[in-house]
């Protein structure tokens, strides 16, 4: 939700600044803008629409060359997507950039009725203020402490001083912000994607921080102004991952990157005893025996995995296990206690709901461990351990790798928690991570019969609703299919549980109506027996069914109009194999229509706002 980049160094400011902007347009891209100080005063240029407008803008009106800039690519929450309303906003000798959410900004916008206001947006009302304390004689670090604790809401702010060019000063609260540092150079930014290509060297920030970056050094005090604990970090991918390769889209990229990911979250959790290790869960197994119940937390795609290891964390510990979204999740009085083990799911680390979520659980005395992709973010840091799933850059909005890296997650979690209690074997443990282990050799025998599936697209290109089916851990399969449907392609799609179909959704079958359907492995006679007869059901009602099960499933072949064959995994395993088609279809059928795949209408990458 927004991009934010700053810089300060020896560099021409402008095309550090817009690059860093190009790489996080994925966190909105309904306006961009770049501010620089200039011999006293604020130089700015911004537009409504995609960086490519802010790019003519400059072409055609060049901004003079600096060496300190602060940009921003914005997701609208108050005010439309227009000219006006698109960041940095200026008041005087201060520009600003913002993220998030500026809750009390109306009360702030009345007390400064004798400002001139020139925006719809929440932001505006933190320019004046800044530029108030600056004209009482604050600095800029001075001015943020004070402007920062009249705010009330989730925010990150990056402001510049037109009379103090020499620094960018910036605060965060419950809003993502990064420091990465160079040599003669720093770099404030929303994600290290902004400013990877110049530095893999970063400073995470805390809760209610405020930063100055200058060319050689960075200060970091809390909002009361006391000197702040930080924690540096290596960035352990580099510019060339986040880029496109070849592919049409990042989507398409990251949706064949799934067996590297998969492998690579995997990589180093047996010991040489042959016993899985987490290192990242800072917690004593003594904990992890008293607990007595698992609550999963996630929103989106996150909690759709969060469902999957619902079945396996129950089959393979018998601890009971709940999955909240966690938009709902505080706002219930969950039951929750220090017998609780709270897992929260999120690629970015920034989901807002989902940070609240945790913080409710932690207030309850609950334990907290954390499934992200992203290091220094705010859901890890304020976890008692965290699982990262090491996916690397995931720049399409839409979730690939980022989900089937959870799923992993997900599975070790479980097995450790077997582990640690006893429940499992550890030969019966190594046997399932071996499985694990082959999976990414499974998922790329899918990739690399993506031919059919790119076929169905073009022959369904014409559809304008689609229904999902599946059972067990192909329910959760289900739903993510018909998500991914939606997001990219902007379709009619919706997911059920196989057994509900006669409880009311056999009523949307009609003549032609696609229906993906996911069969268990045949080891699952009982479901995989029900599954196959849903499908005679709704084939006999004219659905084209496009049906996902093993090869050897002769019955489930001979049932369906379009048959896409799974490798022989085991059950709970399936969904990392059965997801890639549906992934593949959702992103070529977009392609066709001529959709912008990565960046879809109306969502952003990181949700960081409630």
């Amino acid at each position: 939700m927004c991009g934010i980049v700053g810089y300060l160094g020896e560099r021409e400011a402008l095309e550090v600044v817009m690059s860093g902007l190009r790489r996080m347009e994925y966190r909105g891209y309904d306006s961009a803008g770049i501010a620089i100080p200039v011999n006293g005063h604020i130089e700015w240029r911004k537009r409504a629409g995609r960086i490519s407008n802010l790019d003519g803008d400059l072409a055609d009106d060049p901004l003079p060359e600096s060496t300190v800039a602060i940009g921003h690519t914005r997701w609208a929450t108050h005010g439309g997507p227009t000219d006006a309303n698109a960041h940095p906003h200026v008041s005087g000798r201060v520009a600003v950039v913002h993220n998030g959410i500026i809750e009390n900004h109306l009360a702030l916008r009345a007390e400064l009725s004798g400002e001139e206001f020139t925006s719809d947006t929440d932001t505006e009302v933190a320019a004046h203020l800044l530029r108030r304390e600056l004209d009482r004689g604050a600095d800029l670090v001075e001015a943020m402490r004070t402007v920062v604790g009249r705010l009330e809401g989730a925010f990150t702010l990056v402001a510049v001083d037109a009379l103090a060019p020499d620094q960018v000063v910036a605060a965060r609260r419950n809003s993502p912000l990064v420091v990465g540092v160079g040599d003669g150079e720093n770099f404030l930014a929303s994600d290290v994607a902004a400013f990877i290509a110049y530095t893999r060297d970063a400073i995470e920030l805390g809760q209610d921080q405020i930063v100055r970056i200058t060319r050689d050094d960075v200060e970091v005090v809390d909002f009361d102004g006391n000197p702040a604990e930080t924690r540096a970090f290596h960035v352990d991918w580099d510019l060339e991952a986040a880029q496109k390769q070849g592919y049409d889209w990042f989507m398409r990229k990251e949706i064949f990157e799934q067996p590297r990911a998969v492998a690579d979250t995997l990589l180093g959790r047996l010991n040489d005893r042959g016993e899985l290790v987490l290192d990242e869960i800072r917690m004593s197994p003594e904990t992890l025996r008293r607990i007595n119940k698992i609550v999963i937390v996630a929103c989106g795609t996150a909690f759709y995995a969060g469902l999957v290891a619902k079945y396996a964390i129950e089959h393979w510990t018998r601890i009971p296990c709940e999955v909240e979204l966690a938009s709902e999740f505080r706002y219930r009085d969950p039951i929750i206690d220090p017998m609780t083990l709270v897992v929260t799911i999120s690629q970015s680390g920034e989901t807002a709901d989902t940070l609240m979520a945790i913080r409710h659980a932690r207030e309850q005395g609950a334990r907290v461990i954390a499934i992200c992709n992203t290091n220094g973010a705010t859901i890890p840091r304020e976890s008692d351990a965290v699982i990262y799933t090491h996916a690397g850059p995931e720049i399409g909005v839409a979730s690939t790798k980022g989900f089937t890296t959870q799923l992993i997650a997900c599975y070790l979690l479980g097995l450790y928690l077997a582990q640690v209690r006893g429940m499992k074997y550890g030969d019966e443990i190594a046997a399932l991570l071996q499985e694990l282990e082959r999976m990414p050799e499974r998922m790329q025998d899918m990739l690399d019969a993506q031919q059919q599936i790119l076929d169905l697209a073009e022959e369904l290109k014409q559809e304008k609703s689609f229904l999902y089916l599946g059972r067990h851990v192909g329910y959760p399969m289900a739903l993510e299919g018909a998500l991914k449907l939606k997001e990219i392609a902007y379709l009619h799609a919706e997911g059920f549980a196989a057994g509900e179909l006669k409880h009311g959704p056999i009523a949307l079958v009609s003549e032609g109506l696609p229906m993906f359907i996911v069969v268990p492995p045949k080891g699952r006679d009982q479901l995989r027996d029900k599954v196959v007869s849903n499908i005679s059901e709704v084939r006999a009602r004219g659905a084209r069914t496009i049906v996902l099960a093993e090869g050897c499933d002769d019955e489930a072949r001979a049932a369906a109009d379009v048959f896409i064959e799974l490798p022989h995994v085991s059950t709970l395993l399936q969904p990392l194999v059965a997801i890639l088609p549906l992934q593949l279809f959702a992103c070529e059928l977009a392609t066709l229509q001529g959709h912008d795949v990565d960046q879809p209408r109306n969502l952003a990458k990181s949700v960081t706002v409630e």
